[in-house]
């Protein structure tokens, strides 16, 4: 029963846009730094690991390394934009601010409320993402045709969702903010460097490839290969499924574990 409790189907109104509308007005008021601290340290991987490691290496599945690692950058953005937002920043509206008491004061449910969140989450990554896309463009790292944009603009989204509602299930359960160095250290980081963001997986000895399988990055840094870099991908269908299941999977929990620390 307890199972079914925290699997079950929300509800979900229009609502859930005007919590995303609140974020956005909030967010305004300092886009300029929140942007400057999520694409730096990206940044300074393309183009320090790019130009020094890359120096020494030859072509890398065809491609030369900067080219190589560019796309899997765009997903760590992506990543690590939504993660942030809502760990620390949804930590902060629900335990510090009380922000979510006053929002569910109103007509919204907790499943506007969270999809809101979500929802919020996915602008922040669609807004690095598209930055870090423009700068690997003027870098002239990207060999796609221009048409491929569209396509690479809906997986950062969906890509957002995903990190958005798994960081979400994680704030449902964290008793401060110190339980986010857990999320950061023993989820994400091992996703960001054994996801084939900077080296073949191929490389890797084969348990690394058996868990990059249980790791949503790993399908979008191939896709994203694949799009951009015309790197052929045998499974790109099958990947995009898996991502709509892993998305679809933690948006359900992460709203229904918010309730339950919520409403008592």
């Amino acid at each position: 029963m307890k199972l079914m409790t925290i699997f079950k189907i929300p509800d979900i109104s229009w609502r859930a846009y005007r919590v995303w509308q609140r974020n956005r007005d909030s967010y305004m008021r300092f886009y300029k730094a929140n942007l400057l601290g999520n694409l730096g340290e990206p940044l300074m991987y393309l183009f320090g690991m790019g130009i020094g490691i890359g120096s020494y290496l030859g072509l890398i599945e065809g491609v030369p390394y900067m080219e190589f690692i560019a796309p899997g950058l765009i997903m760590g953005v992506v990543m690590y934009s939504a993660s942030f937002e809502c760990t620390f920043g949804a930590f902060t509206r629900m335990a510090e601010q009380k922000t979510y008491d006053g929002i569910l004061a109103t007509p919204l449910n907790v499943g506007d409320l969270v999809v809101g969140e979500i929802l919020w989450g996915a602008t922040k990554s669609l807004i690095g993402g598209s930055i870090m896309m423009l700068v690997i463009y003027l870098a002239g790292l990207m060999k796609a045709s221009f048409i491929m944009i569209l396509p690479m603009l809906i997986l950062v989204f969906i890509i957002g969702l995903l990190f958005s509602s798994l960081a979400l299930t994680f704030t449902a359960l964290s008793p401060s903010y110190d339980f986010f160095n857990y999320f950061f250290t023993i989820i994400l980081a091992p996703m960001f460097f054994f996801s084939g963001i900077f080296f073949p997986l191929t490389n890797f000895p084969s348990w690394v490839n058996t868990a990059s399988k249980f790791m949503p990055l790993t399908y979008a840094v191939n896709i994203s290969r694949s799009l951009l870099s015309n790197i052929a991908y045998s499974s790109l269908i099958s990947s995009i499924l898996i991502l709509i299941l892993f998305t679809a999977i933690f948006s359900i929990l992460s709203i229904n574990l918010i309730e339950k620390r919520i409403i008592k």
